[in-house]
């Protein structure tokens, strides 16, 4: 930015070597300020203007009760309904202070719960089958497994059992929830693996569904994928 458009904090009246260029328009700015700072969460407000007059940065300090964008809608709908003065969202800033004079933060948000499949397993003797499952979750891993009847009609439930039994050693919370159906629907030109699981929370109990695409004709892949979806975001860890 060139000498000529340098901002200048208006602190009394226009900047002194540009009073005479824009006469009036130093206690305009200094009116607005006041008139924002009657705003019920504006504690303090400072305006920026350039060497002809035009606010280039807006400065509010305001209390935490409100949101910052609703903050600024404020400042915008003040500047121009009592001035007629049109300010750029983008000029202007807010921080939100505590009661305690400390800078609101918002609290870091918490780590997503969202494992992933490394490996799934078969093994089949006589009539029973043997489904191994492996997920992990950052560095952890874990493996769970699930015994049934080599049905096909068992063989999706089996799988969601396994990837359910695995997800209970990331999580504890698992322990309240078990697996309803699993099975392979054909929604358009796509078979899509649907398993529906139920939480329980005595007396309640919840329903809820997980869905994933099968790729690759990998039926148990797309069960065990559903049954994340239904399960990530919902279970807290540890």
């Amino acid at each position: 930015m060139g000498e000529q458009d340098a901002p200048q904090e208006m602190t009394s009246g226009l900047p002194r070597s540009d009073a005479e260029a824009a006469p009036g328009a130093g206690n305009e700015i200094e009116d607005l300020e006041r008139e924002l700072c009657r705003l019920p969460d504006v504690s303090a407000a400072r305006i920026v203007v350039d060497r002809v007059g035009r606010a280039t940065e807006v400065h509010i300090l305001a209390l935490p009760g409100k949101h910052a964008k609703q903050v600024v809608r404020d400042v915008q709908s003040v500047a121009l309904a009592s001035f007629g003065l049109e300010l750029d969202r983008r000029i202007i800033s807010v921080v939100q202070l505590g009661a305690n004079g400390t800078t609101d933060t918002a609290p870091p948000p918490a780590p997503v719960f969202r494992p992933i499949i490394l490996t799934i397993n078969a093994e089949t003797t006589d009539l029973r089958a043997l489904i191994r499952v492996t997920l992990a979750l950052g560095e952890e891993q874990a493996i769970g497994f699930a015994e049934g009847s080599v049905a096909s009609s068992a063989r999706h439930r089996l799988v969601a059992g396994a990837t359910l039994d695995a997800l209970r050693q990331f999580a504890p919370a698992a322990e309240a929830v078990d697996v309803d159906s699993a099975q392979i629907v054909r929604v358009g030109p796509h078979d899509v693996a649907v398993v529906t699981v139920v939480y329980v929370a005595p007396p309640l109990e919840q329903v809820v569904s997980g869905s994933a695409i099968v790729r690759l004709n990998a039926e148990p892949d797309a069960v065990a994928r559903a049954m994340l979806d239904a399960t990530n975001r919902r279970l807290p860890r540890g």
